[in-house]
């Protein structure tokens, strides 16, 4: 080989060598300065709902925080399952970010029989943003012209009147469903459960009257509570909403001793996302669900803010999917 190809080589190698230095530089120098882009929010339900109400208040304040657009998108179908899947198996690169639900990560683990993610393996929990209680509402002109105007008279009417009442929900399975769910057994009444694809389709349904009662989440029926045309005659939480001051729990309302069932909202990313990136996403959010203006909105919905660090959301995650799982199988509540 002569000198000038020996030197030749070296160069090459040397070029070689440069390149994949500068690769891993602007791999790293792009993973530093995340977000360069725009961020996805997937709300795995159609518009109108609790999820979406949350959501849509935290993705503004995560723009102002980074300098890039987070935005949401609805992607409905399945309790959820369509969107959180969507997340599951995208990026792991801070990109795109699921509100998850009670359902989503907690109720339907134990609700299908086949379940395209898992709630545990495929998902970095960031951190848990509301919790909201479930408000059980009816129809205003339908309660008046039943002479409903309780809890109690509303046990008394479905007693009396067997089979005549029914109960919307946002999907079988759902907090919704399973908050009604629960008010039958220890009730020992019945009602038709009418599932529909949302909390907002179900909104639409109860708004219209074609349906009688719902167990919402309580940011869903909020606008529609004062509008009038519902009227909250419980919270499903252990203690009264600060929203609603004057709605008593279901437990106080009809001496109902230990009915409780709320739902919450949280963000999580795909599984493998870069730890620094989930921490300051939740930094971001719970610096901003800290501030008067955040608190004022959120609580004027009914939910109460949080913030908790990515290893409290999981072991939260843990604990909802253990204490939903029983209550999804006494419900008989199951969806192949």
């Amino acid at each position: 080989m002569t000198l000038l190809s020996k030197s030749f080589q070296r160069r090459s190698i040397a070029s070689m060598a440069f390149l994949a230095f500068a690769s891993i530089a602007l791999l790293t120098h792009a993973q530093s300065i995340w977000p360069n882009k725009s961020v996805k929010i997937v709300v795995p339900y159609p518009p109108g709902g609790a999820t979406d109400i949350v959501a849509r208040a935290v993705a503004p304040e995560l723009t102002k925080a980074f300098g890039q657009s987070f935005f949401v998108e609805n992607r409905g179908g399945a309790g959820g399952n369509v969107g959180s899947d969507i997340v599951a198996k995208s990026a792991p690169d801070g990109y795109t970010l699921v509100m998850a639900t009670v359902g989503t990560h907690a109720i339907n683990k134990s609700l299908y029989s086949r379940m395209p993610y898992d709630p545990q393996k495929d998902f970095a929990p960031i951190t848990l943003v509301a919790g909201v209680p479930n408000v059980m509402v009816m129809n205003t002109e339908r309660a008046k012209n039943l002479g409903i105007q309780s809890v109690a008279d509303f046990i008394k009417y479905a007693k009396t009147h067997p089979g005549q009442l029914n109960m919307a929900s946002s999907g079988n399975g759902s907090s919704t469903h399973l908050s009604g769910e629960l008010f039958k057994a220890m009730t020992g009444i019945f009602m038709t459960h009418i599932p529909y694809n949302g909390s907002g389709p179900a909104m639409m349904g109860m708004v219209s009257g074609n349906v009688d009662v719902m167990f919402d989440n309580l940011p869903a029926s909020m606008a529609q509570i004062k509008s009038g045309r519902l009227t909250a005659f419980a919270v499903t939480s252990a203690n009264r909403s600060s929203a609603l001051p004057d709605v008593p729990t279901v437990e106080e309302a009809v001496q109902l001793k230990g009915f409780e069932a709320s739902s919450w909202f949280g963000l999580l990313a795909p599984a493998g996302t870069p730890v620094d990136v989930l921490n300051r996403i939740q930094q971001e959010t719970a610096k901003a669900l800290s501030t008067p203006a955040m608190k004022e909105k959120l609580v004027a919905q009914g939910a109460v803010p949080s913030g908790s660090t990515p290893q409290e959301f999981a072991a939260f995650i843990d604990a909802e999917i253990k204490k939903w799982g029983p209550v999804v199988k006494t419900s008989g509540a199951k969806v192949d």
